[in-house]
């Protein structure tokens, strides 16, 4: 079965980021319960910025599910980089998503690694930072599977990273590491400038896919761009994907309004 989620930005720094709230928690999960959600995905300043306790009260009152815990504070507030050539940087690197990890898994919550990949430059080549990359991951992915939980891995386009762009690299990654809990995050809006038939994709590297960004084309809620969307949601569900898709798309027009405009499209293309 695939589920519903919106994601809620508790980082201040990241409040012009494409998330479909921005600021309390709370308030996020009150307005996705009416509408009908069945999850929400947190991206917040570190794994330990959230109390446990107090997330799973939110989640019990509003009846939601922690879909995923986002990692990219890392690189926006600290400039962390999983394939940083300064090893010391890299160790600081996975100690902060292995907190984001800590933080997820007693709500069987996976951690998504996405611009915390980095990119090459400087004196450091592509094939050293993605070696750097490998590493990290399967420590990673090591350490989630050490509490029962899979790690999100997050192909990203050209304009955001030089490392890994589709979701074939990405599998390739994955592969690599012989990690089988590191999973793929399939970003609609990333497969869309990358992917020269995104359902085709999906379906070729269904097994590697743990959970779905649902954005349309222009980063928008799904129905407020082109993205032909029924081929790729007959595709995961070809594929038995069971997991999440998740709105990490800007608040346009506001909030309220991408979010109503997700679940319309959730209910229009995956359970209509």
């Amino acid at each position: 079965m695939i589920l519903s989620s919106v994601t809620a930005c508790l980082v201040p720094e990241a409040r012009r980021g494409p998330f479909v709230f921005h600021g309390k928690l709370e308030a996020a999960c009150k307005v996705a319960a009416e509408l009908g959600f069945d999850g929400i995905e947190i991206f917040a300043s570190s794994g330990s910025s959230l109390d446990v306790g107090e997330v799973r009260s939110l989640l019990q009152r509003y009846g939601l599910q922690l879909a995923a815990v986002g990692t990219g504070a890392g690189m926006i507030l600290h400039g962390l980089s999983l394939s940083s050539g300064d090893g010391d940087a890299r160790e600081e690197a996975c100690a902060f998503v292995e907190r984001v990890i800590d933080f997820g898994a007693p709500f069987g919550a996976p951690a998504i690694v996405g611009s915390m990949q980095g990119s090459a430059g400087g004196s450091q080549s592509r094939e050293s930072a993605l070696a750097n990359l490998e590493n990290s991951l399967r420590s990673l992915a090591a350490h989630a599977a050490s509490l029962g939980q899979s790690l999100l891995f997050e192909p990203l386009n050209r304009y955001e990273t030089d490392l890994v762009n589709s979701i074939h690299s990405g599998a390739e990654l994955c592969e690599r590491t012989g990690a089988d809990n590191l999973k793929l995050m399939a970003d609609l809006f990333h497969m869309n400038i990358e992917e020269a038939n995104i359902a085709n994709s999906i379906s070729d590297h269904a097994d590697r896919i743990g959970h779905v960004h649902f954005a349309d084309s222009n980063r928008r809620a799904v129905g407020f761009g082109h993205t032909p969307m029924q081929p790729i949601i007959d595709a995961l569900i070809g594929a038995h994907y069971e997991g999440y898709a998740s709105a990490e798309v800007f608040p346009h027009p506001d909030s309220r309004a991408a979010a109503e405009m997700t679940i319309q499209s959730f209910r229009r293309f995956v359970s209509g």
